[in-house]
């Protein structure tokens, strides 16, 4: 079954985000690279890939114009992002991809490949790229990186809520996304066996990611991609300033694909 998709684009409360200041933009969704917005990119790389039901979590009314623009569902944002998926589950249904706006690189080779690398019977994926193949696709990029033994690993801004259940994962989300900084905080909360192998350097990401979806009484998997550029988003100038280049050495024409 071909998933929807969410790309959420909600917007942070507090100050203007400095990137769409700079860009001349009221979000930072609209921030135009090749001719294309980052809402377009994304919409165009998860169309390529299939899927068809797209929706944007947005409240800014220049994304709600883009996202009409572009022909996408709109649903209002809650709190936080674990919220707007929330809502998102019970208005799509499942499965449910969800993707961000500022994953401007974003090919449908790499979703496609997430989809079909998913476990079967597993209730909810994330994909995660591992630090080598980040760093040899963009070098001297500075990602944030969860440490395991099984290498240091970051996240792709791609997930797959397969089942309806899935849902019960997504206040662990919140949390986990508070501390992704600070992977022991993660881990502590798996209990003191699992903490102190992962103090002693013996626990994988992977046996941590299933412990953690076990706790919710779901069965929850990462998905390594081998795409390095997979994680990068535009979160900070130097993101914007280095996938600027990426798409000028890749796209002489200037066309953003």
């Amino acid at each position: 079954m071909i998933p929807a998709a969410l790309i959420l684009a909600g917007s942070r409360p507090g100050a203007p985000d400095p990137l769409a200041t700079a860009a001349g933009v009221p979000h930072k969704a609209l921030i135009v690279l090749g001719g294309e917005t980052l809402l377009e990119r994304v919409t165009t790389a998860l169309r390529a890939a299939g899927l068809e039901r797209i929706a944007v979590s947005a409240s800014d009314p220049a994304v709600l114009a883009e996202a009409k623009r572009l022909g996408l569902e709109t649903l209002a944002p809650a709190a936080g992002p674990s919220g707007s998926v929330a809502v998102a589950l019970k208005a799509l249904g499942a499965p449910l991809l969800v993707t961000t706006a500022d994953h401007a690189l974003l090919e449908a080779a790499w979703v496609a490949r997430f989809l079909t690398d998913a476990p079967v019977g597993i209730d909810v994926a994330a994909l995660m790229a591992e630090r080598a193949h980040v760093e040899t696709a963009a070098p001297g990029t500075r990602r944030t990186y969860l440490r395991f033994a099984d290498g240091a690993w970051s996240g792709c801004n791609l997930f797959l809520l397969a089942t309806p259940p899935a849902g019960r994962a997504l206040d662990l989300w919140q949390q986990v996304e508070a501390d992704r900084k600070r992977p022991w905080r993660i881990v502590r909360r798996l209990g003191i066996g699992l903490l102190l192998r992962y103090v002693t350097g013996r626990l994988t990401l992977a046996d941590a990611v299933t412990a953690l979806g076990a706790r919710a009484g779901l069965q929850a998997a990462v998905v390594p991609s081998p795409f390095g550029l997979a994680a990068v988003d535009v979160d900070k100038m130097a993101d914007l300033e280095l996938v600027r280049g990426i798409i000028g050495e890749n796209d002489p024409a200037g066309t953003g694909r």
